[in-house]
């Protein structure tokens, strides 16, 4: 595949403390913080509203009023709480370097996913950056992933989208594009499975070498 979709959290960085203190600090609001962070790895992977709705039974106005706070932490301190998986920039220089057409497919903002790109000095891998919308008018990994095909004019054909979560799978599939999930990230075998994720890797190095199968 010349086209390859990267998700990014899970994936290529490692949003643990960010993103759990952001959805603590969201919490104090209603009085349900914790002091267990590993609480909120549940919410890495999927937009805020569903997790919010599915994990704390929030109605609409509880939701973004808790998005609202989420922000606050998370647009000052809680995005550069994060790190790139080892091998990560190596893989991406490889497959630069094997005329590979990368480009990011995240559930995330936009506007954070360049801050954290522009920060890691990773942005100049990528042929396309897209995320989701502040106003949650595109914030599913299929609509994502339907935009950067569109803007692009890509053959679904000749795409295949990395990530470590079910939605990536989904939106994948929901697309026509194949899928890797990689088991470093936020996901499981036993969830790819399930969800029918065409391949499987258990590192950067057997994703590197499944992504340049044929050249």
């Amino acid at each position: 595949m010349d086209n390859i979709l990267f998700d990014l959290d899970g994936t290529l960085t490692n949003p643990f403390l960010g993103i759990c203190r952001a959805v603590n600090y969201s919490l104090k609001y209603f009085n349900k913080e914790t002091e267990h962070l590993e609480d909120f790895k549940k919410f890495i992977g999927p937009p805020l509203d569903v997790s919010y709705r599915e994990y704390y039974q929030m109605n609409d106005n509880e939701i973004t009023i808790a998005i609202k706070k989420y922000r606050q932490y998370f647009g000052d301190i809680g995005l550069f709480e994060n790190e790139v998986y080892d091998g990560v920039e190596n893989m991406l220089q490889t497959l630069q370097n094997h005329h590979k057409h990368l480009y990011i497919c995240t559930s995330k903002p936009y506007e954070y996913t360049i801050r954290i790109l522009e920060h890691f000095h990773l942005n100049h891998y990528f042929k396309g950056i897209y995320g989701a919308t502040m106003d949650g008018s595109r914030k599913y990994k299929k609509d994502v992933i339907n935009y950067c095909i569109s803007k692009e004019n890509l053959d679904y054909k000749n795409c295949i989208m990395v990530g470590d979560r079910l939605h990536d799978i989904e939106g994948a599939h929901e697309n026509n594009v194949a899928c890797i999930g990689v088991l470093y990230g936020y996901g499981n075998k036993a969830e790819f499975e399930e969800y029918q994720c065409d391949y499987i890797v258990e590192n950067i190095q057997e994703l590197t070498k499944l992504l340049l199968e044929g050249d």
